[in-house]
C-alpha cells in the first residue's frame, strides 16, 4: 500500500531551506537604498569608504552631492553659496542621511540628530542621525550625547562645537 504525504509536509523542508539560504543576504537590487559615490562635496574624502555615514542632497536637475557624514552635509547646506554657488535651497529636492542603528537611508529633513556623543564618524565628532526621536534619546543616554535636535534646528554653532 502506498502512503501519500500531504503536500504541506513537503513544503516545510523547502521553506526551512529557503529561509536559511536567504539569511544574511544583502538587499535586492530593487532596493531603494542609494549607493554612495564620488567625493564628499565639502572635504573631498571618497564617500564610498564610509557607507554607514554617507549622506546626500538631490537637486531638481537630477544631480546629487554626496558627503562622508551629516556634519559635512550640514556644512554644505548652511553655506550653499560657498559650496554650490549656482544652487539655491529651492533647487534641493531631497536630503538623505543614514539612521545610525538601522543603517538605512532616511529623509534627513525628518531625522533627529544627536549632538556631542562619544561616537566618532569619518571626520571625528559627528551629528548622529535617527529616524525616530525615541531612538535618538536612547542613543543620547547610552553615548553621553548633549542634545537631540531636528534638521531645522541645526546651526553653524552646532557644527563648530563638533570640531
Amino acid at each position: 500500500m502506498k502512503h501519500h504525504l500531504p503536500s504541506t509536509f513537503l513544503l516545510v523542508p523547502w521553506l526551512a531551506s529557503s529561509m536559511l539560504s536567504s539569511a544574511g543576504t544583502k538587499p535586492s537590487s530593487g532596493s531603494k537604498e542609494p549607493v554612495p559615490k564620488g567625493s564628499c562635496a565639502v572635504c573631498g574624502m571618497h564617500v564610498a569608504n564610509f557607507p554607514d555615514w554617507a549622506a546626500s542632497v538631490s537637486f531638481q536637475d537630477g544631480t546629487q552631492a554626496w558627503f562622508d557624514g551629516p556634519k559635512d552635509l550640514f556644512t554644505f547646506l548652511l553655506d550653499l553659496n560657498r559650496y554650490a554657488s549656482k544652487r539655491t535651497p529651492a533647487d534641493i529636492t531631497e536630503v538623505r542621511v543614514k539612521d545610525y542603528y538601522r543603517l538605512r537611508s532616511i529623509d534627513g529633513r525628518k531625522a533627529f540628530y544627536v549632538l556631542g556623543s562619544d561616537v566618532m564618524g569619518p571626520m571625528g565628532r559627528e551629528l548622529v542621525p535617527f529616524a525616530s526621536e525615541t531612538s535618538a534619546r536612547d542613543f543620547l543616554k547610552d553615548h553621553h550625547g548633549q542634545k537631540v535636535v531636528t534638521f531645522s534646528e541645526i546651526t553653524a554653532s552646532h557644527l563648530k562645537a563638533l570640531e
